[in-house]
């Protein structure tokens, strides 16, 4: 079995780490994969190759925000890439995010109708279905149902002065819909229960919900408390790759505001900007890539908080569960379906005293760590791995 793994980026982010779990799944089963990325290299020893440079980014992000035509630029990374993929000749093609500046996904998708292999095509978000954004849950549009125009959410990623949403929407639907060997995986329930709505609604859909490394996410010492002098005080923490207002930055701000100081809130993954807008009692801490520090202080809080006004399926919340730290969110996309009453708590979505109150009720009567800990070990990367290639397996079997 040989897996061509396409993503916006490898071994870095939650969906980088994805790839490579399941990369590395495929070769411990006896098979082969290649892994072809657009940003960020790679210091991994992978089969993996990097399609596009620095200023093809740049430039199809520059055209993004001229023309709003996101995905239409980039063509010598995408011809390089339909180069590797024929020179690769894989059984199956697994996409994962083609958006991010580096795909040409008009080319692509004529290049997949003419090669006919099976395409598996896991979902983080919900840009496949909608004329632009990624996701549109923060703004309760659902234009997507139908034809996405006049879009309100035109300044979120991928941003643009011009909305072209309509035609955007309309290429896309052709486009995908046209590709007859198509299986789309979501992550959650709730991802899969959208797409019944949209004009993806006829392709075959699986749910695989995404693992971790149980082995590197797990309860950790760390002298945190100590060196930032918070060892008498309730920590709550927050982390995100980009901590930007949909991922509930300033809902975090504000929830200060409400605490006493018996509570430090600790948050991971801002801007250097972000740092300096941090009021007393919020500890800043940029992104970081070290599975190592983030377990640290995953086992160090008292509680997660994921306030996200827009998610899929939040991996963070499974990380602190490994390191025994119970989860409390908002009832945003499909993170509430991450917990249990076991390891965590949901609150209606920025309702900042109601947060309050059951932060209150968490830290009075804990949620036990063991509980935290049996509840990740279901998201486990090695058994979304195996669920991968049982998918695999099964589309390479229906196509002989």
């Amino acid at each position: 079995m040989k897996v061509y793994e396409i993503n916006i980026v490898c071994g870095k982010r939650s969906t980088g780490r994805i790839v490579t779990d399941i990369y590395h799944s495929i070769l411990e089963g006896g098979g082969k994969c290649r892994i072809a990325y657009g940003r960020y290299k790679t210091n991994l020893s992978i089969n993996a190759i990097k399609v596009t440079n620095d200023f093809e980014v740049y430039f199809h992000a520059l055209m993004t925000r001229l023309t709003g035509r996101h995905g239409l630029f980039s063509n010598n990374a995408t011809k390089r890439l339909i180069e590797d993929i024929k020179q690769f000749n894989p059984d199956i093609i697994h996409l994962h995010n083609i958006h991010g500046y580096y795909l040409n996904y008009k080319l692509l998708f004529e290049f997949f109708k003419k090669y006919n292999k099976p395409i598996v095509w896991t979902l983080h978000d919900c840009w496949s279905f909608t004329g632009h954004c990624a996701h549109y849950d923060s703004i309760g549009c659902e234009k997507w149902k139908r034809q996405c125009n006049k879009c309100e959410n035109i300044n979120a990623y991928p941003a643009s002065f011009v909305d072209n949403s309509k035609n955007n929407y309309q290429l896309k639907k052709k486009l995908f819909t046209e590709i007859n060997k198509l299986t789309i995986v979501t992550p959650s329930k709730w991802l899969k229960d959208e797409l019944k709505f949209s004009f993806l609604k006829e392709k075959r859909v699986e749910e695989i919900v995404n693992g971790i490394d149980l082995s590197k996410f797990s309860p950790s010492e760390s002298d945190f408390r100590e060196k930032h002098k918070i060892e008498h005080k309730k920590m709550l923490l927050g982390v995100a790759s980009s901590f930007g207002a949909k991922k509930g930055f300033y809902d975090f701000i504000k929830l200060k505001e409400l605490l006493n100081e018996d509570y430090v809130v600790c948050l991971v993954g801002l801007t250097k900007k972000q740092l300096k807008q941090l009021p007393e009692g919020i500890i800043g801490i940029e992104k970081t890539d070290s599975i190592k520090q983030l377990a640290e202080i995953y086992s160090t809080a008292d509680i997660f908080l994921n306030l996200t006004y827009q998610d899929t399926f939040p991996t963070t919340n499974i990380e602190a569960l490994a390191c025994g730290t119970p989860v409390l969110t908002y009832a945003t996309g499909g993170s509430p379906s991450i917990i249990d009453d076991t390891c965590g708590r949901i609150v209606e979505k920025g309702n900042l005293f109601e947060v309050v109150e059951e932060i209150k009720r968490m830290i009075k009567n804990p949620l036990e760590k063991q509980a935290c800990i049996k509840r990740s070990k279901i998201f486990d990367r090695k058994l979304m791995g195996k669920n991968y290639v049982s998918l695999f397996k099964q589309l390479i079997k229906e196509k002989n």
